[in-house]
């Protein structure tokens, strides 16, 4: 079979920068989640009660979101690869320096800094993806990214217990070993993006010329496109209404997922097992999430449709939510949790296709990130709900309700208000320049 040049660019492209932006993600989300497996003995060695650890925990967010647009506007001025490093390097070492925690106070503290540290890796990546993927791609090489998630929660956990196990090691506690174990790999990966990652198109010595003049002129004709029928600047990409919809869809599903993600270690520790079978069976919900977030980034793009794809995946989420919360306290609730991280981590392909049929270059940069932080915000309100409905009632189902209502949120302005006209036809061929 003879590959034509697209494929073979765009091979090229994949299995250079997806697999090493997917490994970044990987240690990033893991460094992250990692405090709700701490959370299982942490808690009680620093003085933290279900509603503290919430809003503690949660304090990593509005870090998150004060940095988010300049640090992806600097990367858009500096380019990936130096500050992507940045970002990796400062992130690793305040994981790291959590082991260091005594209190609700310093605990707050430091999950503040890392919020501060790791603003702009995520957006950084979709925008970067912007500048190699055709919209044809987008929505799978977004899934493929951001697959990393789930692969982080469910390999993660496992390891994360078991780092736990190493109690007395060198005189730390369990988990104090494991913040400082899982910083290591992310400081040094942070050293390699500098050397390895290609900012610009024209600096892809691993491509051919051919298939370099091939890309470039693809990505900038797109943009063309995009700018003549859309044409927002930065400065209106704060406000843009279709922005400012993406930013309150993006809030509900984090709301809902991180709600979840942050206390998924602890419902499931009430089903009265072991630390390490806590680490083996919230595997589950997210080795589902995994499988749906590929599928729904293959099927978004093989239609070339995204809001309907969104829609689906919001009110699976909240699906799963209510089952979890109508059988907490029994496995059913793992199932429940399981069908909800299928809807949760699916609708990331479609939804990060979505910002750059409209948004390019600065205002791409500014609005992406802008996307993100607002919805990261539901970082800090899903985990404060679901803490202070434990407390509260003496149980975690009120709470997986709450989460419930704000999927089905997000799933409502999907249907009746995302409509964004393609500027780039779904399935368009573009010819291949003349030599």
């Amino acid at each position: 079979m003879v590959r034509s040049l697209e494929q073979m660019t765009m091979r090229k492209v994949y299995l250079r920068i997806l697999p090493f932006a997917a490994l970044t993600y990987f240690f990033c989300y893991l460094d992250r989640i990692n405090v709700g497996f701490a959370a299982l003995t942490m808690n009680k060695d620093i003085g933290l009660d279900p509603a503290i650890y919430g809003m503690a925990a949660g304090a990593f967010f509005w870090g998150y979101v004060l940095f988010e647009v300049p640090s992806n506007i600097i990367l858009e001025k500096v380019g990936a690869r130096l500050w992507i490093a940045r970002i990796m390097i400062t992130w690793g070492l305040i994981s790291g320096a959590t082991a260091l925690a005594t209190g609700p106070y310093s605990f707050m503290a430091i999950r503040f800094l890392l919020g501060l540290a790791e603003a702009g890796l995520f957006p950084g990546f979709v925008l970067y993806f912007t500048y190699w993927f055709p919209d044809r791609y987008r929505a799978r090489i977004n899934a493929g990214f951001t697959l990393a998630l789930p692969v982080a929660v469910a390999t993660g956990a496992p390891i994360s217990t078991a780092l736990l196990g190493l109690d007395g090691l060198w005189g730390l506690k369990g988990w104090q070993c494991m913040y400082l174990f899982e910083a290591i790999p992310t400081v040094l990966i942070g050293v390699a993006v500098f050397f390895y990652l290609t900012d610009k198109v024209s600096d892809a010595r691993w491509l051919l010329p051919e298939e370099r003049r091939w890309l470039s002129d693809r990505i900038s004709g797109e943009r063309h496109r995009i700018e003549t029928q859309h044409g927002v600047s930065i400065l209106q990409s704060f406000w843009d209404p279709k922005v400012l919809l993406l930013s309150l869809n993006y809030i509900g599903i984090v709301t809902a997922s991180l709600g979840m993600l942050l206390f998924l270690p602890t419902i499931v520790k009430e089903l009265g097992i072991s630390n390490m079978q806590v680490g083996w069976v919230t595997m589950i919900p997210y080795t589902c999430g995994a499988i749906a977030m590929v599928f729904c980034g293959w099927l978004s793009d093989r239609i070339g449709e995204r809001r309907w794809t969104l829609f689906w995946t919001c009110l699976i989420s909240a699906a799963g939510l209510i089952i979890a919360g109508m059988t907490i306290g029994t496995w059913w609730s793992v199932v429940g949790m399981s069908i909800a991280a299928a809807g949760f981590y699916g609708t990331k392909g479609p939804f990060w296709s979505m910002p750059t049929m409209f948004l390019t270059g600065a205002a791409a940069a500014s609005g992406i990130a802008w996307i993100n932080s607002l919805g990261n915000l539901g970082g800090f309100f899903g985990p404060s709900m679901v803490g202070w409905a434990r407390e509260l009632s003496g149980s975690y189902a009120g709470g997986l309700y709450a989460l419930a209502a704000c999927a089905v949120i997000s799933s409502l302005i999907s249907l009746f208000w995302l409509r964004i006209p393609r500027a780039v036809a779904a399935n368009e061929e573009y010819p291949v320049p003349a030599e």
